[in-house]
């Protein structure tokens, strides 16, 4: 993802747009790595988040609301006390030395505050964008640490510390050079000296590069991103300067960004701050350009994000989930081997009977048999104990068969409930793929509960009682018909058979872990609904299921009064004998109601 300098820039240059002369109204801490600012400007609210989850940091403005702790953090605490009520009187991008303008991934927002005693005093707030080294850093006005929403010692950073009182620095970036401070020979000299591909120099050597702008720097000045760097001639490297310097001059100088987003199959892959030629030509990618860096962040991030906080919530119950799923694996393993083990259990029982028709001919102390085999007409050897009767040998035989029989049914039976269990437990996971809120979550956590397998609360109450229960999924098709989709198997199990009537479309996944998806017909009998209801639907289906990452998925259906629930097997197992399929991309185009 190219959260680059660039990107920082352009960035920077709506904030200067929309907060320089406003006052910091409100300041909340909604999760542990996030802080939002509410800044009031000629009357108008600008909230800005700033977030800095290591996987996705972000700081951009937004319209989102989110609630906060009853009770503020102390680092929110801190930034109330400093900068509350505080006006925005710069945002700019600096560079190393913290006092010139560069393209560090680092947005400073320079805030004028009155103290306790009413005395006009300067706070900065350092926001860092440096993927799990980012940060949010209080500082005086000169560059002190008050405060930050991560404090690293010593002992965690060998390069820098962030506490309280200690001085404030930007992490050497090993000896990158800023690209507005940089001319065409220093350029062509620095780039000549390295070994590695062109496009990799680019961005280890020049500080406020990704890849993805690195790569469209050498597509447009027509050089050859993976020839080692020290290969290019002097007449390449000063065209690749002046596309770079270009580029640079275009987001940071002029402030006249691209933002646009790339996509393939329909999902977002990656965005930039400016327009990606190099993908023009590739009908795989569709490259969308954006209004504003804030609209294309939050396009790209929307997603990302909520997946990463509902993952990080669900992490107990994803690790007792694996931990079962492994269990239920081995266990299903072993008895599929015990019962492989009894396949020639009739052998034994032969043997028994053929010993009891002819042991007579024994006169004992020979080591096998031969005889007819009255089942087959062949002859047969059956070995003996030599030292047990002909008797005992067929009693030893039939006593191991009858042994091998009981362990047969045994293990079918457990063999049954293990795969029963075992499907139970890859639908929970299924569920889990697509849950998006802590209601979701509650759900998941209510069936583990309800089928032991987590423990209940010791106090004996569940504590998604009195909680809100997550609803499905309510769509409306294209044609206008409703359409639903459950995200557990308790909502798979309401959709089904209390939302859906006997003569409602069904559809899920062939055979795979998945979401049932109900379409109300209002009466209509099949031959008269639209095609393209039916495709949708199946597209749903997909989609919600463990197979969405397939670029083609079989999808059952039939009306709803044939399904059946399975006897004694978890909410939303059901089995039907009367069924049409279809084959169908996993795909989400339809609105939620």
């Amino acid at each position: 993802m190219a959260y680059d300098g660039l990107t920082v820039s352009a960035t920077v240059k709506e904030f200067r747009d929309h907060l320089i002369g406003g006052r910091i109204a409100k300041i909340t801490q909604p999760e542990k790595d996030e802080i939002v600012l509410t800044v009031r400007n000629q009357k108008d609210n600008v909230k800005v988040q700033i977030s800095v989850n290591p996987s996705l940091p972000l700081c951009v403005e937004t319209t989102e609301n989110k609630p906060s702790p009853i009770t503020a953090p102390s680092f929110c605490m801190a930034l109330r006390k400093h900068i509350g009520n505080g006006a925005v009187v710069n945002v700019r991008q600096p560079d190393q030395t913290l006092h010139s303008d560069g393209l560090e991934r680092v947005i400073l927002f320079e805030i004028e505050h009155l103290d306790e005693m009413g005395d006009l005093g300067k706070r900065y707030l350092s926001v860092e964008l440096m993927g799990k080294y980012s940060n949010i850093i209080l500082l005086r006005d000169d560059f002190t640490i008050i405060d930050s929403i991560r404090r690293i010692s010593a002992s965690q950073s060998s390069v820098r510390e962030v506490l309280p009182n200690r001085p404030y620095f930007i992490p050497d970036s090993g000896n990158k050079k800023n690209p507005l401070e940089l001319s065409k020979d220093e350029f062509c000299e620095m780039i000549a000296g390295q070994a590695e591909p062109t496009f990799k120099a680019l961005f280890h050597c020049i500080t406020g590069l990704s890849p993805v702008i690195a790569s469209e720097m050498c597509y447009r000045a027509g050089v050859d991103p993976d020839l080692a760097a020290n290969c290019e001639n002097r007449g390449q490297l000063e065209k690749l300067y002046d596309v770079m310097a270009g580029i640079v001059r275009q987001v940071a100088v002029e402030r006249l960004p691209e933002p646009n987003i790339l996509f393939s199959m329909g999902k977002p892959m990656e965005f930039c701050a400016v327009h990606l030629l190099s993908y023009e030509k590739d009908d795989r990618i569709e490259v969308r350009a954006m209004d504003s860096m804030a609209e294309t962040i939050h396009a790209f991030y929307s997603e990302k994000d909520k997946a990463s906080r509902i993952h990080q919530r669900s992490t107990d119950l994803r690790k007792v989930l694996n931990t079962l799923l492994e269990r239920a694996s081995k266990k299903l393993m072993l008895q599929e081997k015990q019962l492989k083990s009894t396949e020639g259990k009739d052998k034994f029982r032969i043997y028994g009977e053929l010993l009891h028709t002819y042991g007579y001919s024994l006169s004992g102390g020979e080591e096998h048999l031969v005889c007819d085999n009255y089942y087959t007409n062949e002859k047969i050897e059956i070995p003996l104990d030599k030292e047990l009767s002909a008797s005992q040998n067929a009693k030893r035989y039939l006593e191991r068969y009858d042994k091998l029989k009981r362990t047969e049914q045994n293990v079918t039976i457990q063999l049954e409930e293990t795969r029963r269990e075992l499907a139970h437990l890859n639908s929970i996971s299924a569920a889990m793929d697509i849950a998006e809120g802590e209601e979701d979550l509650q759900d998941i956590r209510r069936e583990m509960q309800d089928f032991g397998f987590i423990h209940k609360n010791q106090n004996g109450k569940d504590k998604a009682k009195g909680q809100r229960k997550s609803k499905p999924y309510h769509y409306r098709s294209s044609d206008g018909f409703e359409i639903y989709v459950g995200k557990n198997n308790y909502q798979n199990e309401d959709v089904s058979f209390k939302i859906a009537d006997g003569g409602d479309l069904w559809f899920h996944a062939k055979n795979v872990p998945g979401s049932h998806v109900i379409v109300k017909t209002g009466g209509r009998d099949m031959e008269s609904l639209p095609d393209r209801l039916f495709i949708e639907a199946a597209e749903l289906a997909a989609f919600y299921s463990s197979h969405k990452e397939d670029a083609k998925v079989e999808i059952d259906y039939t009306v709803r009064k044939n399904l059946k629930k399975v006897p004694n097997a978890a909410p939303g197992f059901v089995i039907y004998h009367t069924n049409w399929s279809v084959t169908v991309e996993p795909k989400n185009e339809l609105e939620l109601i």
